[in-house]
């Protein structure tokens, strides 16, 4: 039992990462915008929450668990969308090729972060802010602790987990249920003809690539401050986590509420390589081990083609998905 608590902790943890990243995204694919840079988007806000409240303990006299959480939180969402700012400007203002300027953004993102992360490590391998780990990973004494496995399963994580799944409702409901949601959808599907329609194509796709970014970098923050007990260190394994936020989009097709479930599912089976094996008292080779851990990148490859088998359109990405929109043109 204590395996499968464990096992169910660290699945909804790792989801909350990517759940971040793949709301983002899905938020930017909404518009049209296909943003492969939430990779760098989600260093850049970790990074960056994570630096604000590090210099914030190192200086403040008398640091506070609440001031961490709204400086963290606060630079986390400004870094990340100036990062969606910047692809903004080239894609939309410039028309750039969003494909390379995307794997640029991450690749942009990484060296940034990594850059003046040297300033922070000053020649250690890593660095904490335990005082704002603290404060996002707090849990709910009294039910997490009281109610035996189930309270730790269901209420044994930081605010941000449950956070997520609020802002996966939330999102659900914007861009079913509102004004703005359904404008967006529609630049998305096909930009001129909201653009004939009175809404402002560009508006839109800035508002919602910049948004979208701002979401995905909370995910970065996530890892860094609550996930990674509060350590900073260039291993590189946010950017893999990015990646599979973005396999997360098609998995959920592109569905807010599907994040949730598809976010922890994808936890359970990354972690499958450590847990199962013990549950099962099984040794498993080392390249099992690796293979087992390319589950989430299978599964998703096995939605994409029965997606794409059953040919149903609410099932697919926007239809204008990547493509630049030249309001000359239409």
């Amino acid at each position: 039992m204590n395996v499968l608590v464990s096992w169910v902790l660290r699945a909804v943890a790792f989801g909350t990462i990517i759940m971040y990243g793949a709301m983002g995204e899905t938020v930017t694919e909404k518009s049209g915008n296909l943003n492969l840079g939430v990779p760098g988007i989600m260093y850049l806000g970790g990074f960056a929450g994570f630096a604000s409240a590090y210099y914030y303990e190192k200086n403040a006299a008398a640091p506070n668990g609440i001031v961490c959480i709204l400086l963290a939180l606060f630079c986390c969402i400004l870094a990340s969308m100036a990062g969606g700012l910047i692809f903004s400007f080239l894609t939309i203002t410039l028309r750039a090729n969003q494909n390379v300027t995307g794997l640029a953004l991450t690749t942009f993102g990484m060296g940034v972060a990594n850059f003046f992360g040297v300033f922070i490590l000053n020649g250690a391998s890593y660095t904490a802010a335990p005082l704002a780990n603290k404060a996002f990973s707090a849990k709910l004494p009294f039910l997490s602790s009281r109610l035996g496995a189930a309270g730790e399963m269901l209420f044994g994580y930081g605010f941000l987990v449950y956070a997520a799944i609020a802002l996966a409702v939330i999102l659900h409901f914007v861009l079913n249920r509102t004004k703005a949601g359904l404008n967006l959808r529609a630049v998305g599907e096909n930009p001129a003809t909201a653009d004939a329609a009175g809404i402002n194509v560009t508006r839109y796709k800035y508002l919602a690539t910049c948004i979208g970014a701002g979401i995905s970098g909370i995910g970065g923050l996530y890892y860094v401050l609550d996930y990674n007990q509060g350590i900073w260190a260039t291993t590189g394994q946010i950017e893999a986590l990015g990646w599979l936020a973005v396999a997360l989009v098609i998995f959920t097709t592109w569905r807010p509420l599907n994040a949730i479930w598809g976010a922890y599912l994808f936890g359970v089976l990354y972690w499958l390589y450590q847990f199962l094996p013990t549950m099962l008292k099984l040794h498993l080779p080392v390249y099992m081990t690796d293979l087992i851990q390319m589950m989430p990148y299978v599964v998703t490859i096995l939605v994409l083609i029965a997606v794409s088998l059953r040919k149903k359109r609410e099932s697919q990405p926007p239809a204008s998905l990547g493509v630049a929109y030249f309001r000359e043109e239409r």
